[in-house]
């Protein structure tokens, strides 16, 4: 009988107990991959955005929340004129609830503005000019808001109608409501303002010439910040308690994972004391014995961490098509994720099994032997 043999049936001496315990891993990395999957996939999603868009730096006046305060639209002349600002555009953004979808994002864009220019029309038309009271829906917008060319769609008080369809080159931007900038202060309110100022600095612009162009920003704008494209999302505040939120879920649930474990291997313990006793006589060192409690405990993490993967995975493959995420982020199910979970998993086993395996060491042949 190898060592391998009698670990796996020390496992399946009572397979629903075993069962139990792969469940209660299973869960607490299926938490793992669906919370910080969407954390990752949020962040990956918006980057991709900013990517197709050509963004180098984006201007906020960032608070608590996901989307930033409104300031004067005035402000983006001033950043326009500093010297290495090749082009600047405006908009004015909302993540609400519009119609039947529980959130979605509006971009009222300055009209003639860069961030216009990567829209492909798939059906219909593009809006006239900026003071035509239309839309054009994302390709998943349209989906979720179940709307074609001819339709209107009720924003805030008015009702605004569907002129295109587009395809913007990445989730958030087809999962989007997009419109002049003109019409949407108008219709939310918020004449002469905007949240986001987006800049394209001019061609070999190096760190230290960001860095530049940052504090100047500061100085025109001193309650606000300018920041590279690629740091937008991880310097959110809201991003970072959501990711923090996610990860101390997910502790939980894997800290029951651990007791559960824990407690298999300590009745598993006191259940073979008459085998470890026996192992003992015929010669096994106690290191050994401690050796075969945490290879079983780090095998019912392993078999519990691919299976939590699975269900995570599969979790976050159904979310992705509900009204209340289609359109909004694309989940991360990327390797370096999924390889994370499971070797969590095994460390989960492995700290559960310390315990349980001192426990074992600790027995006397002859006394266990009786037992």
């Amino acid at each position: 009988m190898t060592f391998f043999t009698i670990v796996t049936r020390g496992l399946m001496r009572r397979p629903v107990r075993t069962g139990l315990t792969l469940a209660g891993i299973s869960i607490g990395i299926a938490a793992v991959v669906a919370l910080v999957g969407m954390a990752w996939g949020y962040e990956k999603s918006i980057g991709k955005q900013l990517d197709v868009i050509g963004i180098d730096m984006i201007v906020s006046n960032m608070g608590g929340g996901i989307m930033p305060k409104v300031f004067d639209a005035n402000v983006e002349e001033k950043v326009a004129s500093l010297p290495k600002i090749k082009e600047t555009t405006s908009l004015l953004m909302q993540l609400i609830s519009v119609e039947d979808a529980p959130m979605i994002m509006v971009s009222g864009r300055k009209w003639g503005g860069f961030t216009w220019h990567q829209l492909k029309v798939v059906e219909g038309r593009m809006i006239k000019d900026e003071h035509e009271p239309a839309v054009v829906l994302g390709r998943l917008a349209a989906e979720v808001l179940k709307k074609k060319i001819g339709d209107t769609v009720l924003l805030d008080s008015e009702e605004l109608n569907v002129v295109g369809i587009v395809d913007g080159g990445s989730v958030v931007e087809n999962g989007a409501i997009i419109l002049s900038l003109a019409v949407m202060q108008r219709v939310t309110l918020n004449e002469g303002k905007v949240n986001f100022i987006d800049i394209r600095l001019q061609p070999g612009t190096d760190k230290n010439g960001v860095t530049e162009t940052a504090a100047e920003i500061k100085k025109i704008f001193p309650e606000g910040r300018a920041v590279k494209a690629s740091e937008v999302v991880g310097t959110s505040q809201g991003f970072r308690v959501a990711q923090a939120m996610s990860w101390s879920t997910s502790i939980l649930a894997i800290a029951v994972g651990i007791l559960g474990v824990m407690n298999t291997m300590l009745m598993t313990v006191f259940e073979r004391t008459h085998e470890i006793g026996i192992l003992l006589a015929v010669g096994w060192r106690k290191q050994r014995v401690m050796l075969m409690v945490l290879f079983e405990s780090a095998l019912l993490g392993l078999l519990g961490g691919i299976l939590g993967v699975l269900l995570g995975a599969a979790g976050l493959l159904i979310l992705e098509t509900t009204p209340a995420i289609k359109g909004m982020l694309e989940p991360d199910l990327s390797p370096k994720l999924l390889i994370t979970s499971v070797l969590i998993a095994v460390v989960v086993g492995l700290i559960s099994g310390l315990y349980p395996a001192w426990r074992s060491s600790r027995l006397s042949p002859a006394v266990a032997i009786q037992s």
